[in-house]
């Protein structure tokens, strides 16, 4: 137990990125010393990290490759608790996916979770995704799916849905460590992320979300999309690292709109904006459930709320047309 007064320190790896920059956010306004790992602490795109209020007193930044365990060990030396949020993200084709994406996936989450052992961390969250998830062609259609489904490995390599096969490899890699090694290991699976960004690049979750919303499209599937806010995926990672009872892995993913739906909640905040006319029926499963979360206590801003600021988001970064 901490003696009354003295702060906690956690390390936030991907400190720069989308999770990862509200995250820091979240455990400096809850008095943490925070080690954040980034690629380059002195890279402008960082900067937003700095300017976070009791950053200058409370966060650290370190140099780190995530495939390096030396960097590694050395941000995790010293804290209580670890957050690993970094995780490659490459929205275009790659020539050497084993090397681009499952490698930095895997060997980065080992390396993380070795380091958590020698500096007898209590406790790990892993960011996963429900790409870990839905990727199962054995799992009954009609069935919503829960923390039991797992995304099938050869299915996703079958595919070459390369990033769907790194999450998944890295998550159950993680849950065997932990198993093995006495480590305490949670992992947290959220959906497509919306919400605005700290930083100051864009995103690949962002620049998917706002390419839906593109003027000019004319037709769009109408396909299902599971949404979760960025705030309240910080929120429940702090949630399941404070509550001694979380354990084994987590599904955050709240809200289940239809492509049509969510057009026609935006088109009633913002009229003026030119919208996809067309619609194109497709096929949906049961979607998943986030009961387990909730059940932790977990609660969520409403999508709505979300979506607006979102789109309020998209319009000042410039990536969606701001007469609306």
């Amino acid at each position: 137990m901490e003696e009354e007064g003295e702060k906690r320190t956690v390390c936030v790896t991907g400190a720069g990125g989308y999770v990862g920059s509200w995250l820091v956010k979240l455990l400096l306004s809850k008095d943490f010393i925070v080690h954040g790992t980034v690629r380059d602490p002195s890279d402008g795109k960082n900067a937003h990290l700095q300017k976070l209020e009791k950053a200058s007193d409370n966060l650290q930044l370190f140099k780190a490759d995530m495939l390096n365990y030396d960097d590694v060990a050395s941000a995790i030396a010293g804290c209580e608790g670890v957050f690993h949020v970094a995780s490659p993200v490459i929205s275009t084709k790659v020539p050497d996916p084993e090397v681009q994406i499952i490698a930095p996936a895997v060997t980065g989450t080992l390396n993380v979770l070795k380091a958590c052992s020698e500096a007898n961390v209590k406790r790990v969250v892993v960011v996963s995704s429900t790409a870990a998830v839905i990727m199962n062609p054995n799992w009954p259609q009609d069935k919503v799916k829960d923390e039991d489904c797992w995304s099938d490995k050869e299915h996703c390599r079958k595919i070459e849905n390369w990033y769907f096969l790194s999450k998944t490899l890295a998550e159950s890699e993680a849950l065997e460590y932990a198993e093995k090694h006495g480590l305490d290991v949670v992992t947290v699976c959220p959906c497509m992320i919306i919400g605005p960004s700290l930083q100051s690049t864009v995103n690949a979750s962002t620049l998917f979300v706002s390419n839906l919303l593109k003027e000019g499209r004319e037709s769009l599937e109408n396909k299902a999309w599971h949404l979760v806010d960025v705030r309240d995926v910080a929120d429940a990672l702090l949630l399941v690292y404070e509550k001694p009872e979380a354990t084994g892995r987590y599904i955050c993913a709240p809200y289940c709109i239809k492509t049509c739906d969510m057009v026609d909640m935006l088109k009633s905040i913002y009229p003026n904006h030119s919208y996809p006319k067309n619609f194109v029926e497709v096929e949906d499963d049961a979607g998943m459930s986030s009961e387990k979360l909730q059940m932790l206590g977990w609660t969520c801003r409403t999508l709505k709320e979300s979506l607006m600021d979102s789109f309020e988001y998209y319009v000042d970064a410039g990536l969606l047309n701001k007469d609306y």
